[in-house]
């Protein structure tokens, strides 16, 4: 059997990564050309790891209540 994805209502559904790569690319990728992969790489390290994962949970990642 092979699970189709995309449909409403599905569990794995891949919003949270569309939303995550789309402000990636819209707040660090875009903002200026890159002239090496290593500097890229490493922006994006300290992007995610030193702002994003701290401070810009999505909202499917806070606890909700029961």
């Amino acid at each position: 059997m092979v699970l189709s994805l995309g449909r409403r209502g599905d569990c794995f559904d891949n919003a949270v990564a569309e939303s995550f790569f789309a402000t990636l690319k819209r707040e660090l990728v875009d903002r200026r050309p890159w002239p090496t992969r290593a500097r890229l790489r490493r922006a994006l390290f300290e992007y995610i790891e030193g702002w994003y994962n701290t401070r810009r949970l999505h909202s499917s990642l806070v606890p909700q209540p029961c």
